[in-house]
Order: C-alpha cells, then sequence, then structure tokens
C-alpha cells in the first residue's frame, strides 16, 4: 500500500495547491503529516520526522541560498547585470543579438534566480528590439531560455541545490556536468527554436505599467571585467574544485580547492568580493551596502520554506520506509531510473506548476534508485532538473510573468513559452541519458 499513499498524497497535494490554492509550504506539510501516518507512523513520529527534514535541508541549503541571493540582489542594484548584458551585445553587435542576449542570460542566470533576472533584463531587451527594429521575441527567447535553463540544471539555484542535497551529489561536479548539458539545450531551445517562428510572429509589446526599471548611465556601473568576475567568481571555484576531483585526486591543492569550492564558501567570497566592487568601491555607503543585502534574504524566504517542505516530505518517505518499499520494487527493472525520475517530475511541473516543488517531491520518491541501480547521482540531478521545467502553463508563476511582461495572449504564450521550456526538458533529458553512457 505504500505506493497508494504516495500517489493519495500527492493527489491531496494537487488538491490544496491547484483547487483550493493553499501556500505550497503549508500544503507540503500537511501533506508530509498525513503520509506519515498512513505509512504506520505515530503522530508523534511523523511530527519528528517533519522537523528533522525541515532541518536537515534548511541546515545545509540556507547558506548556499542566502549568499546567493546577495550576490544576485547587490549584481543588480550596482549596475553590474545591465554592464554585462550591454557589453556582450556591444561585442556581438545586431546581427548576432540572439547569440548576445542568449549569452547574456547564461552568465547573469548562474548568479540571479529566474524571476529576479527576467525583470532586470527585460527593458534592456526591449530597449534592444527596438534600437535593431526586431520583434521583442526575437531578441527576448533566447535570453529567457537561458535564463529558465541554469534556473532548472545549475546549482546554486534553489531548486537544483535542494536536489543535489537529496541525491548526495558532489555540487561541483554537478555544476560541471550542468553546464557541459545546458549549452545543447540553450542552443536548441533558445536559437533553433525561435527560428521555426516567421518574425512577425514574434512581436510583442511590454506594457510600460509593469515595471519601473533603473536605467544605469555609464559612469553609476561596474567595469564589465569586474562584473563578470564578481558574478561567475562561485562557478570558477567550484568547477576548479570538481576538475581537480575528477582529474587530479591526489592533487596537493585539492584539500584547499575542496574548501574554496565548497558552495557555502564559494558564496560567501563572492559576497564578501561584491559588497566591495559593487559596493563600497563604486562610492556607496555600508549602509546602503547591507540594505541590498538586507532586502535579498526578504525575496527568499518563501523560497526556503518551500524547499524545507520538500525536504519534510523526503524525510518522511525516508523514515517509513518507503524509500526501501520502493527499491525492493525497482530491483529487476529495465526502465531507466534517470528517464523515471524526469517522467516523475514532469508529471509533478504539469500538475503542481511550481518546478521547485515537482524536484523535490521527485527528488525524495527517486532517491533509492541511486544505491539500487548505481546510477551518477549528478545525473539524477540534472534529470530530475530538467523534468521540473518541462510544459509550464496556467499553474505556474513563471509562465504568467513570460505571458505578462511580453503582453502576449494565452495562444502565443503557449506557442513560445510553453513549448520552448518543453524542449529545454527534453533536450536536458537527451543530453542525461546520452552522458550516462559515460559516467
Amino acid at each position: 500500500m505504500s505506493l497508494v499513499f504516495i500517489g493519495l498524497g500527492v493527489l491531496l497535494l494537487l488538491l490544496l495547491m491547484v483547487v483550493f490554492k493553499l501556500n505550497a509550504f503549508i500544503s507540503l506539510i500537511i501533506v508530509s503529516l498525513i503520509v506519515a501516518v498512513l505509512e504506520g507512523m505515530s503522530p508523534l513520529e511523523a511530527i519528528a520526522s517533519v522537523e528533522k527534514g525541515l532541518g536537515s535541508t534548511l541546515g545545509h541549503l540556507a547558506l548556499v541560498l542566502g549568499f546567493g541571493a546577495m550576490l544576485g540582489k547587490l549584481m543588480a542594484d550596482s549596475g553590474g547585470a545591465q554592464r554585462i548584458a550591454m557589453t556582450l551585445i556591444d561585442r556581438f553587435g545586431i546581427g548576432k543579438i540572439q547569440w548576445a542576449t542568449m549569452l547574456t542570460g547564461f552568465v547573469i542566470g548562474i548568479a540571479l534566480f529566474y524571476e529576479t533576472g527576467f525583470i532586470i533584463l527585460i527593458p534592456l531587451v526591449f530597449t534592444i528590439a527596438q534600437a535593431a527594429r526586431l520583434p521583442v521575441l526575437y531578441v527576448g527567447m533566447p535570453l529567457v531560455a537561458a535564463l529558465i535553463t541554469t534556473h532548472g540544471f545549475l546549482p546554486p539555484h534553489p531548486g537544483p541545490t535542494a536536489i543535489a542535497n537529496v541525491f548526495q551529489a558532489n555540487m561541483g561536479q554537478t555544476l560541471l556536468v550542468g553546464i557541459i548539458l545546458a549549452i545543447p539545450a540553450v542552443l536548441v531551445g533558445g536559437l533553433l527554436f525561435t527560428k521555426l517562428f516567421k518574425k512577425d510572429q514574434l512581436h510583442a509589446h511590454i506594457p510600460k505599467n509593469l515595471f519601473n526599471p533603473k536605467e544605469f548611465t555609464e559612469e553609476e556601473m561596474p567595469s564589465f571585467g569586474i562584473s563578470i568576475f564578481t558574478a561567475v567568481l562561485p562557478v570558477l571555484l567550484m568547477t576548479f574544485r570538481a576538475v581537480l576531483e575528477i582529474f587530479f585526486p591526489s592533487s596537493p591543492l585539492l584539500p584547499t580547492a575542496e574548501f574554496l569550492g565548497e558552495p557555502a564558501i564559494a558564496l560567501l567570497i563572492s559576497v564578501l568580493l561584491a559588497i566591495y566592487t559593487f559596493g563600497l568601491g563604486r562610492g556607496k555607503s555600508m549602509q546602503d551596502v547591507m540594505k541590498s543585502i538586507t532586502d535579498s534574504i526578504g525575496s527568499i524566504a518563501m523560497i526556503l520554506l518551500i524547499i524545507a517542505g520538500g525536504g519534510a516530505f523526503k524525510q518522511v518517505l525516508i523514515d517509513s520506509g518507503v524509500d526501501q518499499y520502493i527499491a525492493g520494487i525497482m530491483q529487476g527493472s529495465t526502465l531507466s531510473p534517470l528517464l523515471l525520475t524526469w517522467l516523475i517530475a514532469a508529471v509533478l511541473r504539469v500538475s503542481l506548476g511550481s518546478a521547485t516543488v515537482a524536484g523535490l517531491t521527485a527528488a525524495g520518491i527517486s532517491a533509492p534508485l541511486i544505491g539500487l541501480t548505481g546510477v551518477s547521482p549528478e545525473l539524477m540531478v540534472i534529470a530530475t532538473g530538467a523534468g521540473s521545467i518541462t510544459f509550464s502553463h496556467v499553474n505556474d508563476a513563471g509562465f504568467w510573468i513570460y505571458k505578462e511582461y511580453f503582453n502576449l495572449s494565452m495562444a502565443q504564450t503557449f506557442k513560445t513559452w510553453t513549448l520552448m521550456v518543453t524542449v529545454l526538458s527534453l533536450v536536458g533529458l537527451a543530453g542525461v541519458l546520452v552522458a550516462d553512457l559515460f559516467m
């Protein structure tokens, strides 16, 4: 009956979130408690399991997500994000404007949450489209594709980071493999997919009342070199660690690289650097810099709680023995655990809307498959992340952000956004299955 109870729990989660519009965190806690009791735990044991899941998940992630939000906010408030975008666009030129916006989204997307990066860069997309006399979606879709792919595939974004924690994957290796697999996904979903449309199908008009962007002057923005180095420093440190672990495991530099490449430490170093490069070094007062940092935490408070709720659900599945039950069922199965995990995440994504909830729930259900099959936990993270971004529709906040900022009809949004993220997800899955042949 264990799988039946899990199924009932997922259906209840759908009912609470989709029908009753209950907050995702509250819904996850309620479902976690109910599933725990159905699986045979006493109410007190259920509460203890939920608390354990909350604590263990946040204990590992709070530093990563907190420092990540701080770095992104400092970069946005200083004009660093605008500097990176405008410089890349100037270097590439109008003829390769899609490559420029795609690369902008990829670089900035590593440091910023999807919604933050989208809102910061949309005014630039609109300005560029007007100046070049190009359709807004022609310019914007490659950028959006890069933003949502980094959001779904790469730590230190909340979903991939939390999923890596569930699968006990190496964060540096996950980042390195994730970048490699994200590149073809963005090329296909962001560039080739856009070319399937005629240019007159990609026109849109951004309603001015939806945002009041700050346009930085040349003097206000930090230099491109400083901006790009500060933004990607965490990636450099984590990648350096992963390269040594994979190719030079006996290097005397490995202990130092492991410390500096620990996600929380890498992000802390970057935040300290950003306080100067994006703040004090630009003439800002410490009070103004600290205000940006304080504001950044408010933006991720609910994200942290939702992730903690997903961790609670995962812990209930472990403590009630469901993981062992699933492992027993999967013995002898010929279905790839990567494909199975992608399918679970995709079904939950379509049903729930939230990529984070879908990914975490799928990870909790699929976690036993790693020990059973020996599949790479890093590939499992990316397979789950790819499934969690597929077929976004009306129950996903990202769908509405895209629709409203581009001022599109429902049909236009489905044809561009929904199909685009589905292509990104499928290419990501294909990449994971190919990579599994070599890992």
